[in-house]
């Protein structure tokens, strides 16, 4: 027996873009277009502001520029997590939870931490703001999935041998159980410079792959801590979902979805 995503996918491919600068316009289009999913990781306190390369998408602009895709906090003036008073760091999630979820209609539930920085206390505040994970920048080069959400490695930056990476993930070794491809940058990155083939040429390359689920930070998130919530009988023969999710998983006899509080024997270890 083994979990799978949705649908039996076999791994999962996640964006995570920082701060909010226009270039996501263009970004936020392309992985729409291919059938991908981002989260845009925002400061509430930027939008509508800038001026010359650093301009801020707009309050009215969030709902179509970021369609289909997943909004998350990034603190709400961008401050140093580790420079700041604890008070001032509690602010810098709260304000920045509270006005995007007024801005989406949505919870807002993950995060990214301001120039990567972090540390116990920032994590603990985190969680108890009602954050369910943040990305650091520390890259793995690898597509395990987390141990703890709330420090959770992307497997690169986009300028780090990204097509090699993908080039390895489209034909993953077996070992990997729930394996997940993570790639996080700036639009900006693209916008200012006008070169935006690294990332193109790495969309068009993972695209239409019927073995990947193309999701948002959360909605993994998600599910693997729905899959880590999965309870079995003494013999590992019988299984009980308590998740709010469903779950999948390959058994010997094929395919399995276990649904929101259902019980089902599986009949294997």
């Amino acid at each position: 027996m083994r979990f799978v995503y949705p649908q039996g996918k076999r791994k999962a491919l996640t964006f995570s873009y920082d701060d909010g600068q226009i270039y996501d316009r263009r970004l936020a289009e392309l992985l729409r277009s291919a059938g991908m999913k981002g989260t845009f990781h925002l400061n509430s306190g930027n939008l509508g502001q800038g001026q010359g390369d650093d301009i801020f998408v707009c309050e009215s602009e969030l709902s179509q520029v970021y369609a289909g895709h997943e909004i998350a906090c990034h603190g709400v003036q961008h401050r140093n997590p580790i420079a700041i008073t604890r008070q001032q760091m509690l602010l810098e999630i709260q304000e920045d939870r509270e006005a995007l979820e007024r801005l989406t209609g949505k919870l807002v539930q993950g995060m990214s931490y301001a120039f990567g920085n972090y540390n116990r206390n920032v994590i603990e505040i985190a969680r108890s703001l009602g954050i369910k994970y943040s990305r650091t920048v520390q890259a793995t080069h690898n597509f395990f999935p987390p141990e703890n959400f709330l420090e959770w490695h992307p497997t690169c930056h986009h300028s780090d041998c990204l097509a090699e990476l993908g080039d390895r993930f489209l034909n993953i070794e077996d070992f990997y159980e729930l394996p997940i491809m993570y790639v996080w940058g700036h639009s900006f990155e693209f916008g200012r410079s006008g070169d935006w083939s690294v990332i193109e040429d790495f969309v068009e390359k993972m695209s239409g792959k019927e073995d990947i689920w193309y999701a948002a930070n959360l909605e993994i998130c998600d599910y693997i801590l729905a899959v880590r919530a999965q309870e079995f009988s003494a013999d590992g023969m019988t299984m009980h979902n308590p998740a709010a999710l469903s779950v999948w998983l390959e058994t010997q006899s094929g395919l399995l979805e276990l649904g929101s509080g259902e019980t089902k024997y599986i009949g294997e270890h």
